[in-house]
């Protein structure tokens, strides 16, 4: 499948120049497809032999495998969730917590990897948060941190400015320090290569519905074999568990002790298939394909006024403008979709490879005006 296939079969880009891949990805008819068919046999079929659990818990089995092989872990690293924020909750929550402990933030993370650490705040949690240049991590100040912290949370694409952080070298040093470390992904799977065991992270949360242009509610949290089996989640029921009429309950054993009760595999059936599409493309085309995009787009921008790294590292490219709502607003008058940034007169461009030369230089025409 080249990206122009893959675009034909997007509905959302008929009639639409998108580019907020990085807020949520338009997906695909077969995606969206094989999603209803799974509800569909669920509702329907599955009640009709009396067997919807079995059904259920085969499809979370098999996606569990398929995005375990994706991102490089084992299958009982892997934990089904409905969303980034859902898994960094779920491990964060999982961790024991006493007043004076530390955790590490960057300035650079999404809400998702902020307000959980502002909860755990109230209970005598300190939060440190380590300042970025650019986007860019200072070694020395990140390694003063995380020295007595109990862990650190970091994106490994910086959701504002799309830069992306040495992962693997972070983790070492915070691991140097007995720190762990919880890795937010989402802006990474589906644009870029990942392996958890490489990065070397105890923690790893992403979801589908961005750049492997799934539907919402179909999440995954990685975690370590050896650390998952040593947490008590807060959150338990049925999944959590090996035998759930036990007199005295076990969790499961990995990361499936991360997972509750009762979800619709619809949208976990949608990952899996979304998997399946980046895997057709190949993500390096993908990546290539962005590349090329990004830089015909801050090709045509003054210097000045991008904020992202002039050398491609990811398909997020900030702008600044003058008036970054009113940007936006003008854009989706002619049917072009971007976002803006919080705080600052920037608008944040998201390409995927399914763009196009052509809309990149419509964008462009446009903000000359």
């Amino acid at each position: 499948m080249t990206p122009l296939e893959l675009r034909a079969d997007i509905p959302a880009l008929e009639s639409t120049t998108y580019f907020n891949t990085g807020a949520s990805g338009p997906s695909p008819r077969y995606v969206v497809e094989a999603a209803q068919s799974t509800l569909a046999t669920q509702e329907y079929e599955s009640h009709a032999v009396g067997d919807p659990y079995s059904m259920a818990f085969d499809t979370y089995e098999d996606v569990r495998r398929t995005a375990a092989d994706f991102i490089g872990a084992k299958d009982n690293e892997i934990a089904l969730t409905e969303s980034t924020t859902d898994g960094i909750n779920r491990f964060a929550t999982a961790l024991e917590w006493e007043p004076g402990d530390v955790v590490v933030r960057t300035d650079l993370e999404h809400p998702a990897g902020i307000l959980p650490w502002q909860r755990l705040e109230r209970h005598g949690v300190e939060v440190r948060v380590v300042e970025s240049e650019a986007g860019r991590i200072d070694r020395e100040a990140f390694t003063e941190a995380v020295s007595d912290a109990k862990l650190v949370c970091l994106s490994s694409v910086t959701w504002t400015r799309g830069t992306r952080l040495p992962v693997g070298e972070l983790t070492k040093i915070a691991h140097d320090q007995d720190t762990l470390v919880l890795v937010d992904a989402v802006q990474s799977v589906g644009q870029l290569p990942i392996d958890v065991h490489e990065w070397g992270a105890d923690a790893v949360a992403a979801a589908g519905h961005k750049w492997l242009l799934g539907t919402w509610g179909g999440g995954f949290l990685y975690v370590r074999e050896e650390l998952a089996n040593r947490l008590e989640p807060v959150a338990i029921g049925y999944r959590s568990v090996s035998e759930a009429a036990a007199l005295d309950y076990e969790y499961e054993s990995g990361a499936r002790r991360f997972e509750v009760g009762t979800t619709t595999p619809a949208a976990h059936v949608a990952l899996r298939e979304a998997i399946g599409v980046v895997e057709e493309v190949g993500l390096s085309t993908i990546t290539n394909r962005i590349e090329v995009l990004s830089d015909r787009l801050k090709a045509g921008v003054p210097d000045a006024r991008i904020l992202s790294p002039s050398e491609y590292e990811t398909g997020l490219v900030a702008i600044e403008v003058r008036d970054g709502e009113a940007v936006v607003e003008r854009l989706a008058n002619q049917s072009i979709v971007v976002r803006s940034l919080p705080g600052e007169d920037t608008i944040r461009v998201s390409i995927h490879a399914f763009n196009t030369g052509e809309e990149i230089d419509r964008l462009l025409a446009e903000l000359e005006t």
